[in-house]
């Protein structure tokens, strides 16, 4: 039996609808985003017998939405340990939200929903603040290069998922920048960074993948001691 969304809640989206949509990133953030509409077995989620038919997948948007849009108005620290078998040290990254989110999250919209390949779809809304916009324009100079990195995540860990995902698509980004910039190996790089682009996340055997686009900032490199 077909799956439809409540007629007093959602819309149906046909495709001459979809084509008209603009996917955007600066004045007014607006790009399409989905969730599965059954939570992978063994999810807590999915253990919920009381819950809506679309409850779960609503939820999974609302986690997601506010997460990648953090990154695409504030954006992250990171810090980032390159492996070196010579030195015996393990690859380290890690990364975090550059100023503390405010409630203007809050206003994120999320409209004109459709079902498509078993997942329930929307557009995701935000607009940028006047000290949003002249950030994001501040990150757009000539001083801060685009970067790009993929990552993956696990299906089964929800939401966390996403979230390794992302977190290996901006070590990835780092990476792959800093080894074409850097000779030799340093002992630890930080830096900031903001997403720049459409956020594109899909699905291929069983893990999420996630691909970013950002504005990278360099913050310092510490080289290892000379001996």
């Amino acid at each position: 039996m077909e799956r439809r969304l409540p007629a007093l809640t959602a819309v149906l989206f046909l495709a001459s609808a979809l084509s008209a949509q603009t996917p955007s990133v600066i004045e007014h953030i607006r790009f399409p985003l989905w969730a599965e509409l059954d939570a992978y077995p063994g999810l807590t989620n999915a253990q919920k017998q009381t819950a809506g038919e679309f409850d779960y997948p609503v939820e999974r948007i609302k986690q997601t939405a506010p997460f990648l849009i953090a990154g695409m108005v504030y954006g992250w620290n990171f810090t980032y340990t390159p492996s070196d078998k010579i030195r015996n040290v393990a690859e380290y990254f890690s990364f975090s939200l550059l100023q503390e989110q405010g409630n203007e999250l809050e206003q994120i919209s999320y409209s004109d929903p459709w079902i498509e390949n078993n997942t329930l779809n929307c557009w995701v809304g935000f607009t940028r603040t006047p000290q949003m916009i002249q950030s994001y324009n501040f990150w757009a100079s000539i001083n801060h290069p685009p970067i790009h990195g993929k990552g993956f995540g696990k299906i089964e860990n929800g939401f966390d998922g996403i979230t390794d995902a992302t977190k290996e698509a901006l070590k990835d980004a780092v990476r792959t920048y800093f080894r074409s910039h850097i000779k030799n190996k340093p002992k630890e790089i930080t830096g900031k960074v903001l997403i720049r682009g459409q956020p594109e996340i899909g699905i291929d055997s069983g893990q999420y993948i996630v691909q970013l686009d950002f504005f990278l900032e360099t913050v310092r490199i510490i080289p290892y001691t000379l001996y």
